[in-house]
């Protein structure tokens, strides 16, 4: 066997990893988009009084359709496709739907039937999309300024979609909450290798137990007062963040600035909702 033949078998398995990476990237991208959109969604229908057209099947299906499209398309600007590729893979996220939309509006077709069968042509859509540019390398993109600045900054964007909805209906989290806080440094810091240092342990453990006790008082003292304990358990894990991300330890530091937004959010929408009520 010449060098030249053995290469071609590397090169085309290469090729099958790298397409199934870059579908699995889409599905997740897909995923983000649906998880992360819908609070704006929600939060637009509660405003606007739009709640019930988004009831509608029909609606719902293009609108899931738009999140996946949004999602899968941010990500393959920040990896630098092509713009004809992100253009055809956001039509195959559409076109199965309305090829479906007209069979539906004439009832031949049920609500389960354009959703599930809009999903199945959607994959081999994507599949096609994907193997027709799979040999097109992608060019570092050129991005403006305010866009670079977002994309260093994806994880407080990622925080803020995240509780926009609470921002519009602030609501008071339960006690036991308080347990996820240092329940993810302690899982992250395991993954990560992180214990060897056995005062990092020492202080996440103390971090749980501080938390937990918190939690424990939140639950026996009267609703107000249990929920304003809550809310101060929430922004203390804010500043919590903030520490870990100035020293990069335990955690990832994108963690740590995606979780101080968010806890911060959670924290302050939860005074504002106890002030409301």
């Amino acid at each position: 066997m010449t060098e030249t033949t053995a290469r071609v078998p590397r090169k085309s398995a290469h090729d099958r990893r790298r397409l199934a990476r870059h579908l699995a990237e889409m599905v997740a991208a897909m995923l983000a988009g649906m998880l992360l959109l819908d609070p704006v969604w929600r939060a637009g229908a509660a405003v606007l009084g739009g709640a019930d057209v988004l009831a509608r099947t029909d609606v719902a299906a293009l609108v899931m359709a738009t999140d996946m499209a949004l999602g899968m398309a941010a990500w393959m600007w920040h990896r630098g496709h092509r713009r004809v590729a992100v253009v055809e893979m956001v039509a195959a996220m559409y076109v199965p739907f309305l090829l479906l939309l007209p069979p539906w509006w004439a009832g031949l077709v049920g609500d389960h039937g354009l959703t599930l069968g809009g999903h199945l042509l959607m994959l081999p859509a994507m599949v096609l999309v994907a193997l027709r540019h799979r040999h097109a390398p992608a060019a570092p993109p050129r991005r403006h300024p305010a866009a670079a600045a977002l994309t260093r900054r994806w994880p407080t964007a990622l925080a803020l979609l995240m509780t926009l909805d609470l921002w519009i209906a602030p609501a008071v989290l339960a006690p036991w909450t308080l347990l996820v806080l240092p329940a993810g440094y302690l899982l992250l810091g395991t993954g990560r290798r992180q214990w060897r240092d056995r005062r990092a342990l020492a202080l996440q453990l103390a971090g749980l137990a501080g938390w937990a006790g918190l939690a424990a008082v939140a639950l026996a003292v009267p609703d107000g007062v249990g929920g304003a304990l809550v809310a101060a358990g929430w922004l203390a894990h804010a500043a919590w963040d903030l520490a870990h991300h100035r020293s990069g330890r335990v955690v990832p530091r994108a963690y740590a600035e995606w979780c101080a937004v968010l806890d911060a959010a959670v924290g302050i929408t939860m005074a504002l909702a106890l002030v409301g009520g």
